[in-house]
Formats: structure tokens, C-alpha cells, sequence
């Protein structure tokens, strides 16, 4: 079991965990994920690992409460156990110096783009981070962006925060402008990830995306995020998760990522009607972890 070192809301419904894993911190590196078990009978969920820290031991996690598993996730605090961790899984992000990189994160997403964009700027990129959301409220990690980027973008649909439209919208202005630029990064939903590929495509520009498919066990054993990129079959846990934006067949992933979605809202559903049910389960796991 793995201990819960911190835990804050930072959105609504998106919460950051600090949490005790210090092999997987000493090996992890920008882009990687983990797969993560709240309890023994739980759904594996991949998470990419936001943050670090070697010498103490602990990875960051964001997580967005959209799911049975997300929400049961989002109602443990500092102090609780998940049951299990494994990773670092997939492969790392492919880091060097390209020039002027611009890093795109849409909603939750921004906290998959803040590894890289930080690798990004260690390997001596100028780094351009643009971050979206529905309102304020839903951008994140503005502040750590701005530590460690060149300029920072905030954008809402709803205009109540930085640029009034979204991440797809800024990129072209910037463009437009006449800023060269030579790398993007876009994690996000697969519309925006989609809709960034065919606003860098004209240009020429080098274009990565962080496929989020349906994954079970991390490893291409079980063939569940099976994705086509340049017309062939890949396995995004292990040839992943990032891949040439500008041939990524996103409408099949997008269908592949619908193919349980009846399950999934069942599943939610349930959740919400046995919350009691689930937070037993996690005091006993807290109880057992205690114990050894």
C-alpha cells in the first residue's frame, strides 16, 4: 500500500495527491504514467505522474473526479492508503532542444504537459505553455507553468479568465503573429488534441499528443488501448503514450474510448448510491496498512 502524503482540491473536482513511492520516483521520468488500485477489487486506472521527488520519495498525481473510480479516489485525504501502485509505465517523452516549444494542456490534462514542459526547458528550449479550461476555476498549475516556462497562456470558454477561447484559438494566434515555432505538445481531450494537429499541419511544425485510451494492465498484455498511428496497430501503454499528432487516427480512438461507456455510467451510477459502501472499504484498507 502506498500513503497518502498530501491531498487538495485545486479545481473543481480535480484533486492533487502527493503520495509515498520512492522506487517509482527515483526512475521516473517526464511523460511516464502508473497504474493505480484503490482497493484489492477496484479498477486500475493510469495516471500520469504530474511531479517528483527522488531524494523524498513521493510522486504527484492529478486527478479529475469524472468516473466511479475517480470520485472514490477524490474522497481519500492525507493520511489514507491506495492499495496499489505500479510503474513507471510507457515511455518517456522525447526531450530535446527544439527551439521555441509551445506546451498545451487542456483541463486536466495541463498536468500531463507540466513534466515536459519543464523538461523542455531544462534541455534549453524557449517554452510557450498554453493551458485551457471551461472557466478559472478549471485552469491549473498556472503558477508552476510560469516557474518554469517562458510565457504562460490561460485560456476559459467562458472568457472569465486570460484568453476568451480555447487552446486551438490561442496557438493560431500565436502563429499568426509571426512567433516561429518549432515543437508543440498538446495533451488534453482528443477533440483538442485533434483540433491542435490540423492547426500545426499547414506549418510544418513537429506535433506530439499523450493518448489517453482505455488500459487495463499497462504492460500490451491485454491489447485494451490498442490505437492506429500511420495506419498501423500500436499499444499505447508500452509504444506510448505520446505519438506523432499528425498521424493518430483520432476517430478510432475516440470510438475505442466509447466502447464502455454504458458500463462506465452504471458503474458511476452505483458509486453515488453506495458512497458509504466504498468509504468503509477505504477506512479498512487505511486500518490494514496501519497495521503491518
Amino acid at each position: 500500500m502506498n500513503k497518502i502524503l498530501e491531498a487538495k482540491f485545486i479545481g473543481p473536482d480535480i484533486k492533487l495527491f502527493k503520495i509515498d513511492a520512492p522506487k517509482i520516483a527515483l526512475k521516473q521520468k517526464a511523460g511516464q504514467f502508473i497504474i493505480l488500485r484503490i482497493a484489492e477489487n477496484g479498477e486500475r486506472i493510469p495516471l500520469t505522474i504530474a511531479d517528483s521527488d527522488k531524494t523524498e520519495g513521493w510522486i504527484t498525481l492529478i486527478v479529475q473526479g469524472i468516473g466511479a473510480t475517480t470520485k472514490a479516489l477524490n474522497q481519500l485525504e492525507a493520511g489514507d492508503f491506495v492499495r496499489d501502485l505500479v510503474g513507471p509505465l510507457g515511455q518517456a517523452s522525447h526531450i530535446e532542444n527544439f527551439g521555441t516549444a509551445v506546451s498545451i494542456g487542456g483541463g486536466v490534462g495541463t498536468a500531463i504537459a507540466y513534466p515536459t514542459a519543464k523538461a523542455l526547458k531544462v534541455a534549453g528550449n524557449k517554452v510557450i505553455s498554453i493551458i485551457g479550461g471551461r472557466s478559472k476555476q478549471h485552469v491549473i498549475l498556472e503558477n508552476e507553468l510560469a516557474a518554469t516556462s517562458d510565457e504562460v497562456y490561460p485560456c476559459t470558454d467562458d472568457g472569465s479568465y486570460g484568453f476568451h477561447g480555447f487552446v486551438t484559438q490561442k496557438l493560431q494566434q500565436l502563429l499568426d503573429s509571426g512567433e516561429k515555432i518549432d515543437f508543440v505538445l498538446a495533451i488534453g481531450p482528443i477533440p483538442m488534441m485533434s483540433a491542435v494537429a490540423e492547426v500545426t499541419r499547414p506549418h510544418g511544425i513537429k506535433t506530439v499528443v499523450s493518448l489517453n485510451p482505455v488500459m487495463v494492465d499497462g504492460t500490451g498484455m491485454c491489447g485494451g488501448c490498442r490505437a492506429y498511428v500511420d495506419g498501423k496497430q500500436v499499444f499505447v501503454c508500452v509504444d506510448g503514450p505520446e505519438f506523432d499528432a499528425h498521424q493518430v487516427d483520432f476517430k478510432i480512438l475516440q470510438q475505442r474510448n466509447r466502447t464502455y461507456g454504458i458500463q462506465e455510467q452504471a458503474a458511476l451510477e452505483a458509486h453515488m448510491c453506495n458512497i458509504d459502501v466504498v468509504y468503509n472499504e477505504e477506512l479498512k484498507n487505511k486500518k490494514i496498512a496501519e497495521s503491518i
